[in-house]
């Protein structure tokens, strides 16, 4: 493989594969794998939806996640910088910078309430290490969680906890923050689940939960069904929010790009199986709902954690869990946006990521007071898309629904029909045959015209 980089490096090189793997897959898995793919597998044909996410995760997610890294790479630099310099490269207009400018808004904005939601599971995690799940009932439950909700003050200590850490670990760098934080947060996540899901084998409700998540409904298949695990897998690994870009912009030459998409969006799906293995087998033991999303994490399985056999040793794994999870995507959404804040504001590592930090936190509040004070405030109540929507939801529907899909939309149209296509085979490492064609069909093709049907479904449903 030659040398592909056309930009000079202004950025640290991950010092091994090994690291920049593990980052890579801390940013994919999040806290949407560890309770949203397992009930919506349920929910929507058990092994038969498992079999369609697969398929949808070979031929959209993964060309896609090798399309960012391949420019992430060429360029060597932030998200707008990269597709500035590939664009420049390709003798095409500089305005395609704007996709990276898109990835960067979205970023920012989901880490203005993926903060507060990481900071329920922080809040979660001291509630277990209190003893506070023993003898939990239903009501007492719910109470619980609504205590939390109706708190301003709390919601916003551990937003601000949460982001205290990722801005810590975040400006300490490459090799010194973002590497070491990887190397012993993501074994930690996998220990956990996997002891977790052993542990499921042993309850009597493990059965039925193999049965749930794996027995093939394929009455329950429909065309929805098809874009629903689109738009799980799309959001899964992580696409179009510059942190897979930022990332490749720090991979050296002797990695990989194919085998290395392969792994990280293979590791983030078997995460997701495994968080249905280790969750519903205590579910269905305790005769709790199994598709009750958010409810089911802080509402409906503390109350098995207080009357389980180890169940306050279970609790506290769990929540280390989410944290752990939900830590490393935020330090690898906070990354593209201090990298661009060195490259284009000037500013050091150790000054843009408090400043940043701050930014998201201070706007994060809108967030917080959604599920309290502002509850029945509605931002954007004078277009009917919005009229129901809280400062919350608005903004987690603006990132989700239309920021992302776009980006990811015109990221494939880039990577498949603009950039150079020897810079394509180049960082793909792979000669003009039949795997470099078999991308170039599902990155021009398959991608903008399964994210446009997403776009579509988004604004109609």
């Amino acid at each position: 493989m030659t040398q592909t980089s056309i930009t000079a490096a202004v950025h640290e090189k991950w010092t091994s594969r090994t690291t920049f793997l593990l980052s890579a897959i801390g940013f994919a898995v999040g806290l949407g794998n560890i309770w949203r793919f397992p009930y919506i597998a349920g929910e929507n044909g058990g092994g038969a939806f498992v079999l369609i996410y697969l398929v949808v995760v070979l031929c959209i997610g993964a060309p896609l996640v090798a399309a960012e890294l391949l420019i992430g790479r060429r360029g060597n630099l932030s998200p707008i910088g990269s597709m500035r310099a590939v664009a420049k490269e390709a003798g095409a207009s500089p305005a395609w910078a704007g996709v990276g400018t898109i990835a960067l808004l979205a970023t920012f904005l989901i880490l203005t309430f993926y903060s507060v939601i990481a900071g329920w599971a922080a809040d979660y995690l001291w509630r277990s290490l209190s003893g506070a799940f023993g003898g939990l009932d239903a009501d007492g439950s719910r109470a619980m969680f609504d205590s939390l909700m109706a708190s301003p003050g709390r919601l916003a200590l551990w937003a601000a906890v949460m982001l205290g850490l990722a801005v810590f670990i975040t400006r300490r760098g490459v090799s010194r923050g973002i590497e070491i934080a990887s190397l012993s947060l993501m074994p930690l996540l996998f220990g956990i689940l996997i002891l977790m899901a052993i542990y499921g084998t042993t309850l009597e409700g493990f059965g039925e939960a193999v049965s749930f998540l794996f027995y093939p409904d394929f009455t329950k298949v429909t065309a929805q069904t098809f874009l629903i695990a689109i738009g799980q897998a799309f959001f899964s690994v992580g696409v179009a929010m510059g942190g897979m870009m930022t990332y490749g912009a720090y991979m050296p030459d002797n990695i990989k790009v194919p085998s290395s998409t392969l792994v990280i969006v293979g590791a983030d799906s078997m995460v997701a199986l495994v968080a249905g293995l280790a969750i519903f087998p205590i579910v269905f033991s305790n005769g709790l709902g199994p598709s009750e999303g958010t409810g089911l994490v802080f509402q409906s399985l503390p109350i098995a954690f207080g009357t389980m056999a180890y169940g306050g040793v279970i609790g506290i794994a769990f929540f280390i869990l989410l944290v752990a999870a939900a830590l490393t995507s935020m330090v690898a959404n906070l990354e593209p946006l201090v990298s661009w804040a060195e490259e284009h504001r000037g500013l050091s590592r150790s000054a843009a990521a408090p400043l940043i930090g701050l930014a998201v936190f201070v706007l994060g509040m809108g967030s917080v007071l959604s599920f309290n004070v502002l509850a029945n405030f509605h931002p954007l109540a004078i277009f009917p898309l919005f009229e129901e929507l809280t400062i919350y939801g608005a903004t987690d529907y603006i990132a989700s629904n239309i920021l992302l899909p776009l980006g990811a939309m015109l990221t494939a149209i880039f990577a498949g029909w603009i950039m150079n296509r020897h810079a394509t085979r180049d960082e793909l490492d792979l000669a003009d045959g039949l795997l470099f064609k078999a991308w170039l069909f599902l990155v021009r093709f398959v991608g903008p015209v399964a994210i446009g049907a997403l776009m579509i479904f988004a604004f109609i449903g």
